[in-house]
């Protein structure tokens, strides 16, 4: 079985219809996925995040899973110019959930002179690839 970026990770329901020995893998957001894109645009957001590598290997072995393995990235993430932040936001909404262009026009006028001083802006993305086995 696999998925990729799950909201939520159905640990019990996973454990549930897997054959023993099956396996399960997902590749899944990790925490603070580009969040200095966020903050840009929203301000300092509060700590903490529900995607977290150690919570889902927990919550897993909790519905009887065996974790085979996790591995966790932070790739860097540039944006080259103003186009590609709205395009982007407007595909992956929950990075600014309430993203408009209107309601960020002076916060993108900003980013896009950063963007053209500096040639890019740059952030972290987050992932984490799990794999879990049914004993």
């Amino acid at each position: 079985m696999t998925s990729r970026h799950p909201v939520t990770t159905w640990w019990d329901e996973i454990a549930r219809v897997l054959r023993p020995g099956g396996h399960y893998l997902s590749q899944q957001v990790g925490p603070y996925s580009l969040r200095d894109l966020s903050d840009y645009l929203m301000g300092p957001l509060p700590g903490g995040s529900a995607r977290n590598p150690d919570a889902a290997v927990a919550a897993a072995e909790r519905a009887g899973l065996v974790v085979t393995a996790l591995e966790a990235e932070r790739p860097r993430t540039e944006f080259y110019d103003i186009g590609a932040v709205v395009y982007f936001l407007r595909l992956v909404v929950w990075i600014v959930p309430d993203f408009s262009v209107a309601r960020y026009r002076d916060r993108l006028r900003t980013l896009h002179e950063q963007i053209v001083r500096d040639g890019a802006f740059a952030t972290t993305a987050s992932r984490f690839l799990i794999e879990a086995m049914k004993p």
